[in-house]
């Protein structure tokens, strides 16, 4: 179930067209500066944590009991920030500076409210934080809630 989850979320973050790079979450940002392997802007799909509560059992099923998922997907929004955005900067650099938040409106246009297959209920938005780096890549974690039945 959460294999299909994440391989449906990439496919709809795929048509993204600003985006250059679209995966699963193995650790692509960390511990690899200056050079990740991926390129830029891209979105790292990852399962934040899954609670389950069994529901009963299905005696023709495999497993017999059934259980509830809730949980959260967290996808990764990064670009290279290599130019500033002050108030004098010429309008190309700073629409370029400012790229990312288009980025994460697309993602959240293609993902919010959106069900993602299989057993699993829509995606809804929860929360978005900053990631403080050093490096020069600006990256921003937005939380999507989940629910699946019969996993």
């Amino acid at each position: 179930m959460s294999k299909e989850v994440l391989q449906n979320i990439q496919n709809k973050l795929e048509t993204i067209p600003a985006l250059r790079y679209v995966d699963e979450d193995w650790g692509q940002l960390d511990d690899y500066s200056p050079h990740p392997p991926t390129q830029f802007p891209l979105a790292l799909i990852d399962i934040g944590a899954l609670q389950y509560s069994d529901i009963g059992t299905h005696r023709t099923s495999i497993p017999q009991n059934r259980q509830m998922a809730t949980g959260t997907i967290v996808i990764s929004i990064a670009n290279l920030k290599l130019t500033n955005s002050s108030a004098r900067a010429p309008q190309p650099q700073k629409d370029k500076a400012w790229a990312i938040w288009d980025i994460v409106e697309s993602v959240h246009a293609k993902l919010h409210g959106i069900p993602v297959g299989g057993a699993a209920g829509a995606l809804m938005r929860t929360a978005m934080r900053k990631v403080k780096r050093d490096d020069g890549i600006q990256e921003y974690e937005v939380t999507y809630t989940i629910g699946m039945t019969n996993v």
